[in-house]
C-alpha cells in the first residue's frame, strides 16, 4: 500500500518471529492482539512502532515476489481499497527504482510516488512513499512533492516448506502518530484500520498467488 501523509485470514500468521530490522529501526518485539477470535498475532515495536502481519501462502517465494515487484499487480491484492492503478507499467528491479500509484481516499484522487529502498529477489522488498501531487504534501506545499514522508511499507518472504512461503507485510510509520495503528480507519479509507488492511492484503495476495 501507499497511504497518504497529511493528506492489508484463515491460515495462521505468526508475527515478530524473524527479529527483522526495517529501515534502520530495532527488531519488532511487542505482540498486540487485535481480535482474540482470530488466529493471527499483530506486532508493534515499543520504540519504533513498526507493525508486522504474516500469512503462510502455499506458493513459492519466487512467484509471490514477482507479483510484489510488479506495481501493476498491487491493485490486485490491495486490502485498503485505495489503489486505482500504476502510472507506468514497469516492474521493480533494484533499489532506487520508483513507481507512482494512482490513489483514491475518501472521495479524493491523487498520486503517490514510491522509492524502492530494499530489494532482495525472492526475499525482501520495501518502499518509501512520497506525495505525488501538492494535495498530498504537507500544507499543500508544491516544494514537498516527491519528498518521502518518513514511513515505509515492505514485504519479507521466508521459505516455509515445499512450495510454501511465510509472507510478512511490514509497516514502519516512522514519524507518524503512535496511535495510528489503532485508529478506526480514518487514516486509511475511513473503514479499515492499518492492521486490518494489511491482513486483507495478505489474504488477497494468497488468492492471486495460488489461483
Amino acid at each position: 500500500m501507499s497511504e497518504p501523509f497529511g493528506n492489508q485470514p484463515h491460515s495462521i500468521g505468526t508475527v515478530g518471529q524473524y527479529g527483522t530490522t526495517v529501515a534502520g529501526h530495532s527488531p519488532l518485539s511487542h505482540d498486540l492482539k487485535i481480535d482474540p477470535a482470530e488466529s493471527e498475532d499483530w506486532t508493534m515495536a515499543e520504540e519504533s512502532k513498526p507493525a508486522e502481519v504474516s500469512r503462510r501462502i502455499e506458493a513459492p517465494a519466487a512467484l509471490i515476489f514477482k507479483i510484489l515487484a510488479n506495481p501493476q499487480r498491487h491493485v490486485d491484492f490491495d486490502g485498503s481499497g485505495m489503489l486505482r492503478g500504476v502510472v507506468l507499467d514497469r516492474p521493480i528491479s533494484d533499489v532506487g527504482d520508483t513507481f507512482t500509484m494512482k490513489m483514491h481516499r475518501l472521495g479524493d484522487d491523487y498520486l503517490m510516488l514510491n522509492y524502492v529502498v530494499e530489494f532482495e529477489p525472492d526475499r525482501r522488498i520495501f518502499w518509501e512513499p512520497a506525495p505525488g501531487d501538492p494535495s498530498r504534501a504537507e500544507d499543500n506545499d508544491p516544494s514537498k512533492v516527491g519528498i518521502p514522508a518518513g514511513y515505509c511499507w515492505g514485504y519479507i518472504l521466508t521459505p516455509a516448506g515445499d512450495d510454501a512461503t511465510m509472507v510478512t507485510e511490514v509497516f514502519d510509520p516512522g514519524p507518524l502518530p503512535e496511535d495510528l495503528l489503532l485508529d478506526d480507519g480514518a487514516w486509511i479509507n475511513g473503514t479499515n484500520s492499518v492492521l486490518e488492511s494489511m491482513a486483507a492484503s495478505l489474504e488477497r495476495l494468497e488468492k492471486i498467488s495460488t489461483e
